[in-house]
């Protein structure tokens, strides 16, 4: 038996690691003091995902270290939520004497919410049957008696069996506020859900004084963009990835939310557009006129590769730039850029990914 044992009382050292790792990569570009935002030291993740072994009569979870490719068993995960664990043993010892469930079955992945829900993806190197999805409906309800409110989808080759439904709606509390997302399988969400509710509060703190409208890229589920909205008249976002456009209307519906707007573009084709070099078909079918919006406030939260040269001199035209970051290599490479133009009024660590290198960074510039 094994455990993916994580040391908290290592947890605010590891943190001020990162703080000071921070503070001094940044320092040429004299910003203010950094804003620190701690996790949860332990049962912060949304999501795991776990390879499974097959041992004679046998299976469990296993995972590899990542240094020496070797496979470990994992039995509880203290990083992940505590759903998670609670379901893990269940859900093995459901399967392993059911032969259509266990059969090449070779990774199992979950996503859960702080309101509690949960959705597990099972996948096979076969194709799956009535046989299968009889005995996966069965799984279903004899864990959510044991009280989880649990969903599945079960994957092969071409192959995706949804039981009975392929999302989970999370419940995010931004001040005195409460925020409705639907989080589909394999789109991208935030992974800690404690600290995404501190980043949308920073967020919406730096943008507290806003007039006028803002403009977002890259806006996923719409996540920032419905939690900002009442600090604007309008808000236009763009991302390029349909199931999370869809998730983002999906989101803007359930909230009752009318001042937000989603168009389905790259921020390099957005760019473009914004400089009139081409005219998109996308933007006259929702009926927006960018001449009409008023954008003093820009937002965005590109992927690890930061944003294109393109990309960042247009969003050098807006006097507020808010910008969060998963890579802050490529946000100073960025700043590099954006500092030409705006200083640094406020700066934010977000300890997304506790026990790992990985920070995530906030940075409110403004012009100067």
């Amino acid at each position: 038996m094994s455990n993916t044992l994580i040391d908290t009382t290592q947890y605010q050292a590891q943190l001020d690691e990162k703080i000071a790792r921070m503070q001094s990569a940044f320092a040429e570009f004299n910003a203010p003091e950094l804003e620190v935002f701690p996790s949860p030291d332990k049962h912060y993740r949304m999501r795991a995902e776990f390879r499974v072994w097959h041992e004679g009569d046998d299976l469990y979870y296993i995972m590899f270290n990542q240094e020496t490719k070797q496979k470990y068993r994992v039995d509880q995960f203290p990083q992940a939520s505590r759903i998670i664990n609670d379901l893990m043993p269940l859900l093995v010892d459901a399967i392993k004497p059911i032969e259509s469930l266990r059969r090449k079955l070779f990774q199992v992945d979950f996503l859960s919410t702080l309101s509690g829900e949960v959705l597990v993806s099972m996948l096979y190197h076969r194709q799956l049957d009535e046989e299968w999805e009889t005995n996966a409906r069965q799984l279903k309800q004899r864990l959510n008696d044991e009280g989880f409110n649990l969903n599945l989808i079960g994957r092969a080759r071409k192959q995706k069996i949804i039981i009975d439904r392929d999302f989970v709606v999370e419940k995010l509390t931004v001040n005195d506020r409460t925020l409705t997302y639907q989080q589909v399988e394999n789109s991208f969400t935030q992974p800690n859900g404690k600290v995404a509710e501190k980043m949308l509060e920073w967020a919406v703190d730096c943008t507290q004084d806003s007039t006028g409208d803002l403009l977002e890229l890259y806006c996923g589920n719409g996540n920032f963009s419905l939690a900002l909205s009442d600090n604007f008249e309008r808000v236009l976002a763009t991302e390029l990835a349909k199931p999370s456009v869809d998730s983002a209307q999906w989101n803007i519906a359930a909230n009752k939310i009318d001042n937000v707007q989603i168009i389905r573009m790259s921020a390099e084709e957005f760019t473009e557009a914004m400089e009139g070099k081409r005219e998109f078909r996308r933007l006259q079918q929702a009926g927006v006129d960018l001449k009409r919006y008023n954008c003093n406030t820009i937002f965005v939260d590109p992927p690890r590769s930061g944003m294109d040269e393109g990309t960042c001199r247009m969003v050098q035209a807006y006097d507020r730039i808010l910008y969060i970051s998963c890579n802050p290599e490529t946000l100073k490479d960025n700043l590099d850029i954006l500092s030409e133009t705006h200083r640094i009024s406020r700066f934010a660590l977000f300890d997304q990914f506790p026990y790992t290198h990985h920070m995530e960074a906030g940075v409110l510039l403004e012009r100067k």
